[in-house]
């Protein structure tokens, strides 16, 4: 055998084994259905009844990929990655911190961030924690989000209510539960997730106003870009994916806009607004 039929006998069975490797990979993928991991009572985001932003966008996802969706339900806590995606009983987390260490992400397909929250009543048009209006106000926030080093540095945490952070979502959301406390003049701000603000306005009609907390420097990040979760070392899996989002991406903030959800531009400039 001369020397370059070696080198093509050698390059065809490399060429087989990668298919075949491929092919390995693949099989970790459901080929018949977008099995989708997801909390079943998680609004706005997903619901067992199939109602959250996340499921409408993970439709759109499937019909892109021809998949049929289902899920797999388990309450977005401690451990929730661990015993669905890595588990591998489940393809694809709908909602991740772009660059997220704890699972690998696609593009991402919204941005948004923090926001201060007030009764519209009540006038109040601050965007910065540390504006002299929000001094004497009783603040809600969720433990150990990034509003609250805000706080500290502000000395408004005297004046702080805190909800849990870390809640199985089918006895309780605190977040919502915080804006209901604002509407209910328990608390006078609340310091929230724009999308739980955005959707508590929109579609509970809670009479509140948000707007977007201003960054401060040397200060935890407010504004988070959103994509989707995947496994580690599936990278054909992640173009699929990347793929349909850029094909979809306008009905997917069509769909974003229609539950309330506020957005930011690149340049962290709002493009979408909450009344």
């Amino acid at each position: 055998m001369t020397a370059s039929l070696i080198r093509a006998a050698l390059c065809c069975a490399l060429a087989l084994a990668s298919s075949s490797a491929w092919a390995q990979r693949a099989e970790l993928i459901s080929q018949t259905e977008l099995r989708v991991c997801a909390d079943p009572h998680n609004l706005p985001f997903s619901s067992e009844a199939r109602d959250g932003f996340e499921n409408r966008i993970a439709d759109l996802v499937g019909a892109d990929l021809k998949l049929p969706v289902s899920y797999v339900w388990f309450p977005q806590v401690i451990g929730f990655v661990r015993n669905t995606l890595r588990a591998r009983e489940c393809d694809l987390v709908m909602g991740a911190v772009s660059g997220d260490g704890i699972m690998d992400n696609t593009n991402p397909y919204y941005h948004t961030g923090y926001m201060i929250v007030t009764r519209k009543a009540d006038g109040i048009s601050a965007t910065s924690i540390g504006d002299p209006v929000l001094a004497d106000k009783r603040i809600g926030l969720v433990a150990a989000t990034p509003p609250t080093d805000l706080a500290l540095r502000h000395n408004l945490m005297p004046h702080v209510r805190a909800y849990s952070l870390a809640v199985d979502t089918r006895v309780g959301n605190p977040a919502r539960a915080m804006l209901q406390d604002l509407a209910d003049k328990v608390i006078d701000v609340a310091l929230v997730w724009g999308p739980v603000a955005g959707y508590a306005i929109k579609h509970d009609g809670l009479p509140l106003s948000a707007a977007f907390i201003v960054p401060e420097p040397d200060a935890p990040r407010l504004d988070y870009r959103i994509a989707m979760g995947v496994r580690a070392n599936e990278p054909e899996w992640r173009r699929r994916i990347n793929q349909a989002i850029a094909r979809h991406q306008t009905e997917i903030t069509k769909i974003l806009t229609d539950y309330g959800v506020p957005l930011l531009d690149e340049q962290n400039q709002a493009v979408s607004s909450i009344p």
